[in-house]
């Protein structure tokens, strides 16, 4: 037995031993990491084909669609099944999410806010539960996408992949990104756009390191996906008419309206979240009466129902009066600001795609009137879809992409971004925030972007200090304190009062220098009620040095005021500027991270 035992052990460690190897080669290998991008691709293009295959079911089961028809294109659904599935499945999500709750108590984290805030580490159990809501909201019709349980479940096993093989904080940041990017890129059949989602929103710059392994996620995703047949969003239109100059001016227009449209669209959602959580407060009635309200709009039309994937196409392919653009264009903002308000789970990508490529029509329609014929409505409509999209997701360059990956032109693509440009120029200016981020303003997160700020929170005054400070008692002579604290000894000391609580600062030379008089050092005391805490992370801290002008600062414990440490501006300084060089360097690729 004892053999066996010993054997066993000798396997164990040998397996360990192997297991310490290989990831070692991952971590200092870029084309390892290379290569866990492509099976990230492979796993996010499979996720996605059944996720979308998953919803659709339920749209066929619901609404007794056929399996060709897409619901928000459906020209006939029965009255009781546009008013009841979505209430009934608002009374679903709510016992869903009670279950999961107990097995999953703390809120998701999204890839935006793992790579912001925790360094790119994403929990495989928040997809299992952001993908079961985004199914369920999307299966029963709330007019919310598929795409937040898209990006969390690529994202999520590109963590998981890159935590296995214990990635450097920036490696991880980068293949959360090129989870998302397979995700998404699978999702619209459009591998750039999906790359330029993660560059955008998930990895929060354009790297050479971060491009080798986001285009082989997303480009390995699409393939995938292919030969699945999934097709899950993949926009189609038809041949766009030529592009002349005169156009521009009006797709400049265009992204003008587009941008003030998303920031109405965005308060609206927000405003509505509060008015109905005042008025209806139990959350199992709010969801129920948010998809009896969404059924009472498919009544008007269908395609208040889901992301809107058939409404999109009809949008391209078919002549539509321009009152009638408008009534739809309304009814699908209303029943998106009501689904996500009411508290169903998903994102407002493809819905943001539909009001805008309905409102670029209506556009060329309202032209047309004052200038006829007026420009083409299918250019004015992709003009539209993508300046919105770009304006409500905060990604304009993969908005760029995918309408050329929708049309294979590069005419089209140019007016795009013009288009483009100023819509996301209007957002930023007048609001600040994408969706995304909108909701962590609103939950009281300070995130901008998809950079990497956790490492500040990380560098905190507990981290910085020098735990040894000399101190002695406030009541001390200057004399004494000579002969206890000798030039160059120490630069600073701390005072402490009777009851051993901190009293203030000294600097040694000045009470070297101090005159006669000085009875004790409270007297030569500074920085009485300016200290730190151990969580005040770098930023904060420098903002205090500042308002201070302080040349080092107290650590203490809190309401006792008992000292932990030490910390001056120079060392703060000095290790601020190394880790921001260290996050520079993994962004170019050209150091260790």
């Amino acid at each position: 037995m004892r053999a066996i035992a010993r054997h066993r052990f000798r396997l164990l460690r040998h397996q360990a031993r192997r297991a310490a190897a290989l990831r070692a080669m991952v971590r200092t290998s870029e084309v390892a990491v290379v290569a866990l991008a492509v099976l990230t691709g492979a796993v996010a293009g499979l996720l996605a084909w059944g996720m979308g295959t998953a919803a659709r079911v339920l749209h066929i089961l619901l609404y007794g669609i056929g399996p060709e028809i897409r619901l928000s294109a459906a020209f006939f659904v029965a009255d009781w099944r546009l008013l009841l599935v979505p209430a009934l499945g608002g009374l679903a999500l709510y016992g869903l999410n009670n279950l999961l709750r107990r097995w999953r108590p703390k809120p998701p984290v999204d890839p935006i806010e793992a790579n912001a805030m925790h360094g790119g580490r994403l929990s495989l159990t928040d997809a299992a539960v952001v993908g079961a809501q985004t199914i369920l909201s999307n299966g029963v019709g709330a007019s919310v996408g598929l795409e937040a349980g898209y990006a969390q479940a690529g994202g999520g096993f590109a963590s998981r992949l890159g935590l296995f093989f214990a990635l450097r904080r920036g490696d991880l940041r980068v293949l959360v990104g090129a989870g998302t990017a397979g995700a998404i890129g699978a999702a619209f059949d459009a591998p750039l756009t999906g790359a330029f989602y993660a560059f955008e929103l998930v990895i929060g710059s354009y790297g050479v390191a971060a491009l080798f392994p986001v285009v082989a996620s997303a480009v390995t995703a699409v393939l995938v996906a292919r030969a699945l047949e999934a097709g899950t969003y993949a926009v189609e239109t038809l041949a766009t008419g030529p592009v002349g100059n005169e156009l521009y001016p009006l797709a400049l227009l265009v992204g003008l309206l587009c941008g003030l449209s998303a920031i109405l669209l965005m308060r609206g959602v927000a405003l509505t979240e509060g008015l109905l959580a005042r008025a209806i407060p139990p959350a199992w009635l709010r969801l129920m009466l948010g998809g009896l309200c969404v059924g009472g709009l498919a009544m008007v039309s269908t395609v208040a129902l889901s992301a809107g994937h058939g409404a999109l196409h009809l949008a391209f392919v078919t002549e539509t009066p321009a009152r009638l653009v408008l009534l739809l264009m309304l009814v699908k903002a209303a029943a998106s600001m009501i689904s996500v308000a009411s508290g169903f789970r998903g994102g407002l990508f493809f819905a943001s795609l539909l009001i805008g490529a309905l409102g670029g029509k209506l556009f060329a329609g309202l032209v047309a009137l004052v200038l006829p014929p007026g420009p083409d409505p299918l250019v004015l409509s992709l003009v539209g879809m993508s300046a919105f999209g770009a304006a409500v997701i905060g990604a304009p360059l993969a908005m760029t992409f995918l309408a050329l990956e929708t049309t294979g032109s590069l005419a089209v693509a140019g007016l795009v971004l013009a288009a483009v440009a100023v819509a996301g120029l209007i957002v930023r200016r007048l609001f600040g925030y994408n969706f995304a981020t909108w909701r962590f303003h609103l939950r009281g997160e300070a995130i901008r972007s998809a950079h990497d700020v956790g490492w500040i929170n990380d560098l905190t005054a507990g981290r910085l200090m020098r735990r040894d400070p000399r101190s002695v008692p406030a009541g001390m002579t200057p004399a004494a304190f000579r002969q206890a604290v000798p030039l160059g000894a120490a630069t600073h000391a701390v005072l402490l009062d009777e009851q051993g609580r901190y009293a203030g600062l000294v600097s040694v030379p000045e009470v070297h220098a101090a005159p006669p008089e000085t009875a004790t050092l409270a007297m030569l005391a500074r920085q009485r009620d300016r200290m730190l805490l151990p969580g005040t992370n770098a930023r904060e801290a420098m903002a205090m040095f500042e308002a201070s002008e302080a040349e080092a600062l107290a650590v203490v414990d809190g309401p006792n005021r008992r000292v932990l440490g030490l910390l001056t501006e120079a060392h703060l300084l000095r290790r601020y500027g190394e880790e921001i060089d260290r996050r520079r360097r993994e962004e170019a690729g050209i150091g260790p991270g």
